[in-house]
């Protein structure tokens, strides 16, 4: 996958794992990784699809609507490029952080919900439910931090609760953060997740 590794200058500080939106590539968060956690290593991921034109992580049917076929083969495609990377560049692979907006939330999600090791933690930026009728793994020790929009038009307030749920469900502590930007990442947004994590 193509991507950008910056070494952090505090090896006691998590890698940060980027995932950009759709349209986005790997240099899209960089500012905000800077942000969350100075000091951190940072690997900044692209997705492997386009749509029209445009990176993604995994395709999608129409709006909301996922290949849920394709979702599943991507995230056991990511996990394998993570694994790869921390023997790569010499990160520790069980201190990582996911950083996710939008189709980059989605994938993180995902990852999630079928890897119990994958995130100590995870930033989760206007993302959605990415699958449903999944039987989760343990997230006991996984601290997730959700960033909505209560006027979210891609992602719906009850979709937010309902993923709130499921990850709740398997174990995981989920702080959620409101806004009313849309499906923008607005700068208390970022501000939230970076006092969040700070306290992780």
């Amino acid at each position: 996958m193509n991507h950008v590794f910056r070494k952090g200058t505090d090896d006691s500080k998590p890698t940060l794992v980027l995932f950009h939106g759709t349209g986005g590539n790997e240099n899209d968060l960089l500012p905000l990784a800077d942000l969350l956690s100075p000091g951190s290593s940072v690997l900044g991921v692209r997705g492997n699809v386009l749509e029209n034109g445009m990176p993604r992580f995994f395709r999608r049917l129409s709006e909301g609507v996922f290949d849920e076929a394709d979702l599943i083969f991507r995230t056991h495609e990511t996990k394998q490029f993570l694994e790869k990377a921390a023997a790569q560049y010499g990160f520790d692979a069980n201190h990582l952080v996911a950083v996710g907006y939008s189709n980059g939330a989605n994938i993180a999600g995902s990852l999630l919900f079928h890897y119990k090791d994958v995130f100590q933690s995870a930033v989760l930026l206007h993302p959605m439910v990415p699958l449903r009728g999944l039987t989760l793994p343990s997230l006991d020790e996984v601290s997730v931090f959700i960033g909505a929009g209560t006027n979210d038009p891609i992602c719906p307030p009850a979709e937010t609760r309902e993923l709130e749920e499921l990850l709740q469900e398997a174990g995981a502590t989920v702080t959620m953060h409101w806004g009313n930007q849309g499906h923008r990442l607005s700068m208390e947004e970022a501000e939230a997740a970076r006092d969040w994590l700070s306290k992780r």
